[in-house]
C-alpha cells in the first residue's frame, strides 16, 4: 500500500512555492443535498467582477423560475435570474455578503409552485463563437471557483492571442471546500460536456483537467468518460493550484508572464463548476439559478454539500445543517485562506458562494503581531515570486511607487504568506492597503 501512495506522489504535478494547510476535508463523502425552498430570495445586482446587472422586473410582477429579471450592465457582467417562482416584493438596497449596503431583487417565493423549471436546450455546434459568448452571458455564468469573473469573457481573447488548450480547474485546494470534489464525482459527464462547448467554441485543440490527489474517485471519475484530447492531470496537493496562473504551470508546465492573462500562453481556464453551468445552460436550456456549496467546519452541527438557489438567506441554509452550535462562532463565506468573516447571517448566497465555513472560538483567537525577524518564508510560500514583507513596509510609509515597482497589484490576496509568518503580521491586510494607496495615487495624477 505504501508504495502505491509513492507512486501516486510521484506521479503528480504541481507549481513552485505555495504552502500545506490542513486539509480538513470533513465533507468529501457527503454526496449534493437539494436545499429546500425557502420564502424569501434576495438577489443583489452585483455579484461579480465588473459593472452590476440592471434590473428588467418591476415590484409586483410575478416571475417563474428561470426567467431573467436583470440584463448585463456591460461587456464584463451578467445576466441575473429568477432562482424561483413567486413575485417581486422590492428592488431596494439590502446588506450583502460583502459588508456594504447593495441594490437587491427581492422575490418571495410562490408556495403552491412545484418550482419546476422549463428551459430549452440549445444547440452549440451551428453557432458563432460570439453567439456563444451571448448565450453564455445571457444565462448569468460566472466563475464558480470564487472569484465569479463573468465566464464569457475569457472566450474571447485579446487581439492577436489564439486559444490552444482548455484547462479545467478541479483543484479546490481551500481547506475545509469539497463542493467542486462532488459536482466532478456526481456530475462528471457535465463537467466534460461543458468543456466540449468551450473547446469547440474557441477552436481550442486539447482540455486538461487539473485534478488534485486527494481526489482520486473524481479523477477515476473524470477519466471513464473523457475521450480523445481530454487528459485528466493528477496534482499534487498544495495551496493556491486553485489559482488559474499556479494551475497553468502546474497541469502543463507553462508560466503566465508577470502581468499577463492565461491567453497570453494560448490557455483558457474555467472552474469545473463552471463547466457543468455550461453544460447546463446548453444540454437543458437552464441558467445560473442554483448552486453546489459546501457548510463545513467545528461550529456547524451537520456539515453538508449543498445545492442552493441563489439568493437563499445565510441563516435558512445554516439552519437546514442544524444550525451552529452554542457558544462563539465565526462564519466565513468561502474557504479559510481567501473567505471573507460576516457580519449577519442574513445576507444572501450568490453566484461566488462556494462555501459557508463555520469556526469556533479555538479556530480564530487572536494571535499578538511581532515585529519581522525577516525569516524568508513568506518568500518561500509566495507563489507569484513576490516580496510579501516588503509590501508591509512600504505600505507603512506610504512609498506607493516603490509599491508599484515591486508589483503589488500582481498579488491576489492568497493569504500563503500570512500563514507561514511567524510574527503573525497580517500581511494581506497590508498588501490591500499598498494597493489602495497606489490606485489612490493613479487617480489623483
Amino acid at each position: 500500500m505504501l508504495l502505491d501512495v509513492f507512486a501516486g506522489l510521484r506521479s503528480g504535478r504541481t507549481f513552485r512555492h505555495g504552502v500545506h494547510p490542513p486539509e480538513e476535508k470533513r465533507t468529501a463523502g457527503r454526496s449534493l443535498e437539494r436545499m429546500p425552498f425557502v420564502g424569501e430570495y434576495v438577489l443583489p445586482l452585483s455579484q461579480h467582477i465588473g459593472a452590476p446587472s440592471r434590473a428588467c422586473v418591476d415590484v409586483g410582477q410575478d416571475v417563474v423560475r428561470g426567467q431573467q429579471i436583470a440584463t448585463p450592465g456591460g461587456y464584463v457582467s451578467t445576466a441575473l435570474h429568477a432562482p424561483v417562482t413567486g413575485r417581486v416584493t422590492a428592488i431596494e438596497l439590502r446588506l450583502a455578503g460583502t459588508g456594504k449596503m447593495t441594490q437587491c431583487i427581492v422575490i418571495a417565493a410562490d408556495p403552491w409552485s412545484s418550482q419546476e423549471v422549463h428551459g430549452e436546450p440549445i444547440d452549440p455546434a451551428p453557432l458563432e463563437l460570439a453567439e456563444v459568448i451571448d448565450r453564455i452571458q445571457q444565462g448569468g455564468i460566472v466563475g464558480l471557483g470564487g472569484a465569479a469573473f463573468p465566464a464569457h469573457v475569457k472566450l474571447k481573447p485579446p487581439e492577436g492571442r489564439v486559444l490552444r488548450t482548455v484547462v479545467l480547474n478541479g483543484c479546490e485546494c481551500e481547506p475545509y471546500l469539497t463542493c467542486d470534489h462532488r459536482v466532478m464525482l456526481e456530475r462528471p459527464g457535465a463537467v466534460l460536456r461543458g468543456a466540449d462547448i468551450i473547446r469547440s467554441a474557441v477552436g481550442a485543440e486539447r482540455v486538461f483537467v487539473g485534478v488534485e490527489l486527494n481526489k482520486s474517485d473524481a479523477i477515476a471519475a473524470l477519466r471513464a468518460l473523457g475521450g480523445p484530447g481530454v487528459e485528466v492531470v493528477p496534482l499534487l496537493v498544495k495551496y493556491p493550484q486553485g489559482a488559474e496562473k499556479c494551475l497553468i504551470d502546474a497541469a502543463l508546465g507553462q508560466q503566465v508572464p508577470g502581468g499577463g492573462l492565461p491567453a497570453d500562453v494560448g490557455v483558457l481556464s474555467q472552474n469545473v463548476g463552471t463547466a457543468a453551468a455550461i453544460a447546463d445552460l446548453f444540454v437543458l436550456g437552464v441558467p445560473l439559478i442554483e448552486r453546489a456549496l459546501t457548510v463545513t467546519g467545528p461550529g456547524v452541527l451537520e456539515p453538508k454539500n449543498l445545492i442552493v438557489p441563489l439568493g437563499t438567506p445565510l441563516s435558512a441554509v445554516l439552519n437546514h445543517c442544524g444550525g451552529l452550535l452554542e457558544g462563539e462562532q465565526r462564519v466565513v463565506l468561502g474557504g479559510p485562506m481567501m473567505g471573507a468573516a460576516q457580519k449577519s447571517l442574513d445576507v444572501p448566497t450568490v453566484k461566488g458562494t462556494s462555501g459557508l465555513l463555520c469556526l469556533d472560538r479555538l479556530a480564530f483567537e487572536h494571535q499578538e503581531e511581532h515585529a519581522c525577524i525577516r525569516c524568508g518564508r513568506c518568500l518561500d510560500a509566495c507563489p507569484m515570486m513576490l516580496n510579501p514583507a516588503s509590501f508591509v513596509r512600504l505600505a507603512r510609509h506610504g512609498r506607493t511607487e516603490e509599491l508599484e515597482a515591486a508589483h503589488v497589484a500582481t498579488c491576489f490576496e492568497c493569504a500563503s504568506c500570512s500563514f507561514v509568518c511567524p510574527s503573525h503580521i497580517p500581511l494581506v491586510q497590508w498588501i490591500r492597503v499598498g494597493k489602495s494607496l497606489v490606485r489612490a495615487a493613479k487617480a489623483a495624477q
